[in-house]
């Protein structure tokens, strides 16, 4: 996947990767699914997929970002002893059409994002 171009700026490199990841989530469209290393990946940081989900835990409550759509590579929605968030997320998805068991196992390849 291409590698992400950032923009020169007096901010951070960690400020810049956050926009970057960010900028990614904001495309995967209705009814579409990323794993945590495809937003790093086309974000341009292969190597830190880890690293986006610290970003996507730590949005505002309300965001607008569709950060519900970005899920663990083995196709489950993590809690990680976070359950309430888990079954927000589930509860998106299912919103969008996509199956999602009670345990938050689902077919990220029947699903998957691919962008152009």
């Amino acid at each position: 996947m291409p590698r992400a171009k950032a923009q020169p700026s007096d901010e951070s490199p960690e400020k810049d990767f956050r926009a970057l990841v960010l900028a990614v989530v904001r495309r995967i469209p209705k009814g579409k699914l990323a794993s945590y290393g495809q937003v790093a990946a086309l974000a341009g940081f292969p190597r830190r997929p880890r690293q986006v989900g610290m970003v996507l835990s730590g949005l505002p409550e309300g965001t607008k970002l569709p950060w519900h759509r970005v899920v663990n590579t083995r196709g489950y929605v993590p809690s990680r002893g976070r359950w309430w968030g888990a079954f927000e997320q589930i509860g998106r998805l299912r919103d969008e059409g996509i199956d999602v068991d009670d345990l938050g196992n689902l077919d990220l390849e029947a699903h998957r994002w691919n962008p152009r």
